[in-house]
């Protein structure tokens, strides 16, 4: 089971949202309040003044760091490359998501190591 099978276990109809190519999804700086669950489409993440750069794909999930840190400032840009369907996660949904299904933050945890990883192959090459 991955992250995104316990966030869409979760959702309700109103927690799924569509963004346009070219749109953003947040920006540097703002304040951040729910993490995100790509559902279809591409997203591309980029910080330092673009050059950082990653791309997140259907069934990843992003953002989660506004969750777990009070008065979070978001570190990077995040801009739909393609129509998206994203599930948005709140962190009243992600404490009750990690009380009830401890499994969920190993997931998580999981995932963003695995994003991490395929970054750091992706610098060096």
């Amino acid at each position: 089971m991955h992250a995104l099978d316990t966030m869409r276990a979760l959702a309700s109809t109103g927690e799924v949202i569509h963004v346009e190519p070219g749109d953003s999804i947040f920006r540097s700086g703002e304040s951040g309040d729910c993490m995100f669950g790509l559902l279809d489409g591409t997203v591309e993440l980029t910080w330092n003044g673009e050059s950082g750069l990653e791309t997140i794909h259907a069934g990843d999930v992003f953002g989660a760091g506004a969750l777990v840190t009070h008065d979070h400032c978001r570190y990077g840009n995040a801009r739909a490359v393609t129509p998206c369907r994203l599930l948005v996660m709140n962190r009243e949904k992600f404490l009750f998501a990690v009380q009830e299904s401890p499994m969920f933050a190993i997931e998580l945890l999981g995932s963003i190591d695995q994003r991490l990883r395929d970054l750091k192959d992706c610098i060096r090459n």
